[in-house]
């Protein structure tokens, strides 16, 4: 299991690599070829559209063999974007929308699909400590990464980042195929897949099984609020910086930097946590931790920003590693693809609509929409610690089972070191 815990956590280095080069690399090429930055930024919004169509996508996981799908999925990735050779003026820009498009729709499958198989490589016991290096690699990817595509791309232009973009994802195929999976669990056996197609499909299973279960249904709710916090703070993050602090903008790549470092340092804590206190309670602490970030954004002092920059790179790690866990420990294996889906669109999908809220708050100032964020995250936190919340009860048949399950993966995984 070893192996499989250094596989995941290679795709994930792997995957942010690609993807964070490429994302600021199609709106940059996009704003080369037309002058337009609306357009720039509709590459971006070419990215997150597909995460509204989660459930869906995530069924096809439990309807078809999951690691060849994911490897598939990847390799048609790779197709997409050496079509991007083909780009030579603003006539062939909607191909760079189509591959924003497919990366988007590729995040989704793979996301799912990555939360699926998990659970078919390693004992329940180890999943939050590999989903916390996973988060810890994709997050020291995105501070280097971005860096190097932009560099590569003033240097050589679109076509060399498209290639190395494309490398990438055959590399992490060939990841997929190295991981050892348990047979029984790996995909839906073929005597189940006539049953797992009759039952009701896309939005409304994933939907009964997040609301159903207390364990998954709090989690996700605390990621998804903090994540549309996240965005809705976007704008309101320059107003300060530009506006209440007098800063360049370029000081916000200083406070990339430390919510980026504290997410890496975030990561490699965020499983042990989550074994000890559970994942609700970790979600609670991020976002708590995510709102006292917002709040110290606040202070008229520029090292507060930085401090609280970092404090928000701790917080939003952990509501999401918290709600991922949840789904992989509490869902059955046929309803993984459909479940993790849907989670993805209720945590990802209000950011959406965040955005260009925030972009309308922000007119009142830079600092309302912090303070707002804060309240909206205290207040989920508050509604997850009421008594009939997030702590376990004592006849609360899932909990029991899910802590027994536990207890003997952590016994049997002395076999596996």
């Amino acid at each position: 299991m070893r192996r499989n815990a250094v596989l995941f956590v290679a795709i994930s280095l792997l995957s942010g690599l690609g993807g964070s080069a490429m994302s600021l690399v199609a709106g940059i090429w996009v704003l080369d070829l037309t002058g337009s930055t609306g357009l720039a930024a509709l590459a971006g919004l070419c990215v997150y559209a597909p995460v509204l169509a989660g459930p869906w996508l995530g069924g096809l996981l439990d309807r078809a063999p999951r690691r060849p799908l994911v490897i598939g999925v990847n390799l048609a990735l790779a197709a997409a974007l050496l079509s991007l050779l083909a780009v030579h003026g603003p006539g062939q820009a909607w191909l760079i929308f189509t591959v924003s498009f497919a990366y988007g729709v590729s995040y989704v499958l793979i996301d799912a699909g990555e939360t699926a198989l998990l659970p078919a490589a390693l004992p329940p016991a180890r999943l939050a400590d590999v989903n916390g290096w996973r988060s810890s690699a994709q997050e020291g990817m995105k501070l280097v990464a971005p860096l190097a595509g932009a560099g590569l791309y003033a240097w050589r232009g679109g076509h060399p980042v498209a290639v190395l973009s494309a490398v990438v994802p055959v590399l992490v195929a060939v990841g997929y195929g190295a991981l050892r999976l348990r047979a029984t669990d790996a995909d839906p056996s073929p005597g189940d897949r006539p049953a797992a197609a009759a039952r009701p499909t896309g939005l409304r299973v994933g939907l009964a099984v997040l609301l159903r279960r207390r364990a998954v249904r709090v989690p996700v709710a605390l990621a998804a609020v903090s994540i549309a916090m996240s965005g809705f703070t976007t704008a309101a993050l320059y107003a300060v910086v530009v506006e209440e602090l007098a800063l360049p903008s370029t000081f916000l790549g200083v406070l990339a930097s430390a919510q980026g470092a504290g997410s890496v340092l975030a990561g490699l804590v965020v499983g042990r946590l989550v074994a000890r206190r559970g994942a609700a309670a970790v979600g609670v602490a991020g976002a708590v931790l995510f709102a006292a970030g917002c709040l110290g954004r606040c202070l008229p002092w520029w090292p507060a920003t930085v401090a609280a920059s970092a404090i928000v790179g701790v917080g939003l790690p952990w509501t999401l590693v918290a709600a991922v866990t949840a789904v992989q420990t509490h869902t059955p294996a046929e309803l993984l693809g459909r479940v993790a889906g849907t989670a993805n669109t209720a945590m990802f999908g209000p950011i959406t609509l965040a955005i260009p809220l925030g972009s309308v708050a922000v007119h009142a100032g830079g600092r309302p929409p912090f303070v707002a964020a804060a309240g909206a995250c205290l207040a989920a936190a508050l509604v997850a610690v009421a008594p009939a919340g997030w702590r376990r009860q004592p006849g609360s048949d899932d909990e029991r089972r899910a802590r027994w399950r536990i207890r003997s993966d952590r016994e049997r995984s002395c076999n596996f070191r």
